[in-house]
């Protein structure tokens, strides 16, 4: 008896020493996580705050659908526990004995009719505005990677700029070693996407391997990104600020390392960001008087492919679907360059963007490479020149 009072006694301590520990641990997490602005919140159960007007939409639809079922809800209940009670046994309350009703039957029929269209025209209307991307001031490509998003400024102000937004290096460290801090966690990223504000963003969404999700909440935007499709969404922020989001796909073991930041700015400050952008771009940008070998251009061309063209037309050139194959295609192996630099360069109505954000000699290189890889053997080069010369055109 001693024995199990002496067990009961270590135990309770145990467990009580493992509560305080608990205890301990989420009220130290709780002082040290504060609310992000533009991303989530402590103890977040509402939708994120909107800064867009299709997010403020798709937040009053939550509510106005949410109060629609709710009264669905205490109308069919109260009806139910009324009749059960007012027609209990116990009251002497007999069965009635009687078979088909035809007002009841179109009052079931006429009343969720009449819902249902109460529910679908304001959603319609919201869903039709979703999908509207035309019209855009700005452009971007967001290409999914694992597990990264490159983004390449197609149309608009600070066309031609690209690059590939990474999740900072320390916050991967501290996942890690199982120390996270900050309110930014698995947020941070190294290159955030720089928009300006109360400007249409178009949004091209892609991916070079697997399907990712292009999300952030605070916008009402989620757009699959398919490897070998082209999709599209816009959002118009109405704030400045930092706005975060994540991949909604599930897209493999580092799915929760692929962060999406949006740093909204003033049109001032958007055009300081692309000016400085630029003269980074200059300073890396190739000699445009330059001939190069078809090697050189080969083994160049094979990088921009892989990092561009690879996610859609296939590492193996045979495309798949909408997607024209390169392999063996009579554009490609046509001795006139002509008519591929075209297409390269202006796009085609049927899912193919146009890639003039690339520069001369990327261009030069990847169509030289598309001349003279898998069974097309053409050895025709492709200069830098000849692509200035097509811009023209």
């Amino acid at each position: 008896m001693n024995t199990m009072k002496a067990l009961w006694q270590t135990l309770s301590r145990w467990g009580f020493g493992a509560f305080a520990l608990l205890a301990t641990t989420l009220a130290t997490a709780a002082e040290a996580v504060h609310d992000l602005p533009g991303g989530p919140a402590v103890n977040q159960l509402d939708l994120h705050p909107p800064v867009t007007a299709i997010a403020a939409e798709q937040r009053w639809l939550h509510y106005f659908m949410l109060v629609i079922c709710l009264l669905i809800f205490i109308g069919v209940f109260a009806v139910m526990f009324y009749s059960i009670f007012k027609h209990r046994k116990s009251k002497g309350a007999k069965a009635a004995n009687f078979h088909e009703s035809t007002l009841v039957e179109i009052i079931w029929t006429v009343v969720p009719f009449i819902i249902v269209i109460v529910m679908a025209l304001p959603a319609t209307k919201a869903v039709v505005a979703m999908k509207d991307t035309s019209a855009a001031d700005l452009t971007i490509k967001a290409t999914g990677i694992q597990w990264k998003w490159g983004y390449d400024y197609l149309k608009g102000e600070g066309e031609g700029i690209g690059f590939v937004s990474t999740l900072d290096v320390t916050h991967r460290e501290m996942s890690d070693a199982a120390k996270p801090a900050g309110d930014d966690y698995l947020l941070k990223v190294d290159n955030p996407l720089v928009v300006p504000v109360n400007k249409k963003v178009r949004i091209i969404t892609t991916a070079s391997d697997v399907i990712h999700a292009w999300m952030v909440p605070a916008f009402g935007v989620k757009q699959d990104a398919i490897p070998g499709f082209v999709r599209d969404t816009w959002f118009r922020a109405e704030k400045t600020g930092d706005f975060y989001g994540q991949c909604a796909e599930l897209c493999g073991k580092e799915h929760a390392y692929m962060p999406i930041h949006v740093k909204v700015v003033s049109a001032e400050d958007y055009t300081k960001w692309v000016e400085g952008e630029k003269k980074k771009l200059a300073a890396k940008a190739d000699d445009p008087n330059k001939i190069w070998t078809l090697p050189e251009l080969q083994s160049r061309g094979e990088k921009v492919y892989n990092a561009n063209c690879a996610q859609c037309h296939q590492a193996n050139g045979k495309g798949g679907g909408p997607i024209k194959a390169l392999d063996g295609s009579s554009i490609v192996l046509d001795a006139d360059k002509a008519k591929q630099l075209h297409i390269v360069l202006k796009g085609t109505d049927k899912g193919m963007p146009s890639w003039q954000a690339m520069n001369d000699t990327e261009l030069a290189a990847v169509v030289t490479f598309t001349k003279n890889h898998w069974s097309n053997a053409t050895g025709q080069v492709v200069q830098p020149g000849d692509v200035a010369a097509a811009r023209k055109q």
